[in-house]
């Protein structure tokens, strides 16, 4: 055990992290590894995989780096998580840009190149950005930063929906409207973006093929061809409370996607639904906690920032599990830690891992001392520019 008198980097990182968040990330990590033990095998096998613990072991594989870049995230200050960010942003929207053009068309959009999906890393990177600048429009009303958040909203949300990737393009924007909230935004802006939100709902559903489809495989699943979501709840309905048994499973082996999208219907059906409810139960304190302490923050962009990353995180696991239950059409989108994706591992990590630096315990005067420092750097660079 660490002691509080040794001066050390680790230790000083040792006692003022939030354990218990870190334990539960882990443990989601961990807990994603058996379940896509159970899930993945019939999908390699349905696909004509010859190693049918393929998809497991890529993720086993991913796990070490993506426990690395968390802990290591963990270990910044905030203006050194700005800098990363932006970086991370920048790298991650060039990727998308050649997505456009040079990317592996998958299911009619084209999402991956060089085997990742470079939009997962735009998403944490996207907040803490959006969060900077909400943060410096409070601080100081000279600067621009809620013009600016919108622009950032508008290229990046033209870019994912171009992929297209419209379950995406609706994270970050609720996400954003969460922190422009959050940023005291008058009722004018909110009528404003909740009507360009239906606007934009109804406008993918009229002239995006794609989308008319999901809308209406949801709101008519007995007109339609809707096998993905009735298999998932003939999943749930066949594992019962208790479930059948790790690997007894056999809605798995015709459910499309039961590794990624659908991976809560086969851990429903061989783990039971207490089982799930204990799942959403780690996710649950992961969310309440981040929120938690994004309440008692009171540096503005550290709030901020906690506040999205913490909704992105438990936007995207709502979304998965609401789709899995045909609460909502299909998105797309993988279950945080547990779904297989090294992109998505290794993304929410790097997301995780900046709420863990964020809601470090600092003194008050450590952050403000921080924050001047980092000011009086950008003044430097400014003057040395012009």
């Amino acid at each position: 055990m660490a002691s509080r008198a040794e001066r050390s980097a680790f230790n000083e990182w040792w006692w003022t992290v939030d354990r218990l968040m870190l334990v539960a990330l882990l443990a989601l990590m961990f807990i994603g590894v058996v379940l896509l033990l159970a899930a993945s095998p019939a999908v390699a096998e349905r696909i004509g995989i010859q190693d049918i613990f393929h998809f497991v072991n890529r993720q086993a594989i991913f796990i070490p780096p993506a426990i690395a870049v968390m802990v290591g995230m963990s270990f910044l200050s905030p203006p050194a998580i700005r800098r990363v960010s932006l970086v991370v942003f920048l790298i991650a929207t060039g990727l998308v840009m050649a997505t456009l053009l040079f990317g592996v068309e998958v299911k009619g959009s084209r999402r991956w190149i060089f085997g990742i999906q470079p939009s997962e890393f735009l998403k944490p990177a996207f907040v803490v950005l959006a969060a900077w600048l909400f943060s410096e429009s409070v601080k100081r009303r000279d600067v621009p930063g809620n013009i600016l958040a919108i622009l950032l909203l508008g290229s990046s949300a033209a870019l994912l929906i171009l992929q297209p990737d419209f379950g995406q393009t609706m994270l970050l924007s609720i996400v954003w409207c969460a922190l422009f909230f959050m940023a005291g935004l008058h009722w004018f802006w909110v009528i404003g973006l909740g009507g360009a939100g239906v606007v934009g709902i109804a406008a993918a559903y009229v002239l995006i093929p794609h989308v008319t489809a999901r809308i209406d495989k949801f709101l008519n699943p007995d007109g339609t061809d809707n096998f993905q979501v009735e298999t998932a709840m003939e999943a749930f309905q066949s594992g019962g409370w208790l479930g059948k048994g790790p690997g007894e499973g056999t809605v798995k082996r015709i459910l499309p996607d039961s590794h990624t999208d659908f991976i809560g219907a086969v851990t429903a059906e061989e783990f039971g639904i207490l089982f799930c409810m204990a799942l959403v139960a780690i996710f649950a304190f992961v969310v309440l906690r981040g929120l938690w302490h994004a309440y008692k923050l009171e540096d503005p962009f550290c709030r901020f920032a906690t506040a999205g990353l913490t909704l992105l995180f438990g936007l995207q696991s709502s979304i998965n599990l609401m789709v899995n239950l045909h609460m909502m059409p299909a998105k797309g989108m993988t279950l945080p830690f547990i779904s297989y994706g090294g992109s998505s591992l290794i993304a929410v990590a790097y997301a995780m891992g900046m709420v863990l630096a964020l809601t470090r315990r600092r003194p008050r005067s450590d952050v403000l001392a921080q924050t001047w420092r980092f000011r009086e750097r950008e003044d430097e660079l400014a003057a040395e520019a012009a």
